[in-house]
């Protein structure tokens, strides 16, 4: 059993976001399935919290919103202890997981008290190389439709309801 639900030791991590619309989109998303830790590295230069059309987005979650931590790097963003889950929409990409797998390896890691980091590229590259070398697992959302790649809020609101299932059927066994 958990000793603190996955959402008090999960930080979503945001790399390079581009609209506004999507950074208060993504506080809208996690707020919704429990989390709150929302963390910003180098946002571009209107896709921060204090912007009119992300604090539009995030319709009552305008708390998470203006509790997100600005980083210059990701590595400033994670600490040695956590879990770090990157996401990825490339073909190509080795030891690539679902995001119901990496959900589970996540418990699974917050149960032994570690905390874990779910990290989402920009609208428009995704996440580098050297963003993704910082990764223990990568995950894909994977999609039906011969689509690119979900809209950014979109992709975060899939990982952390995975993330919120898995943590809620660790607690009910």
């Amino acid at each position: 059993m958990l000793s603190l639900p996955i959402h008090a030791l999960t930080r979503t991590v945001l790399v390079r976001p581009h609209y506004p619309e999507n950074v208060g989109a993504a506080a809208r998303a996690i707020k919704t399935m429990g989390f709150t830790e929302l963390v910003l590295v180098k946002p571009g230069r209107l896709a921060v919290p204090e912007h009119e059309m992300a604090r539009k987005m995030a319709v009552k979650s305008l708390d998470v919103l203006d509790a997100a931590v600005r980083h210059a790097k990701l590595a400033d963003a994670i600490e040695s202890d956590m879990l770090v889950l990157a996401t990825t929409s490339r073909r190509g990409v080795s030891g690539v997981q679902s995001p119901r797998v990496a959900a589970r390896r996540a418990v699974e890691h917050a149960k032994q008290g570690g905390r874990v980091a779910v990290v989402f590229g920009n609208e428009k590259t995704g996440l580098d190389q050297d963003d993704l070398r910082l990764a223990h697992l990568r995950l894909r959302i994977p999609m039906a439709a011969d689509q690119p790649s979900l809209n950014l809020a979109q992709a975060v609101q899939v990982v952390t309801y995975e993330l919120l299932v898995a943590g809620l059927e660790a607690r009910s066994q």
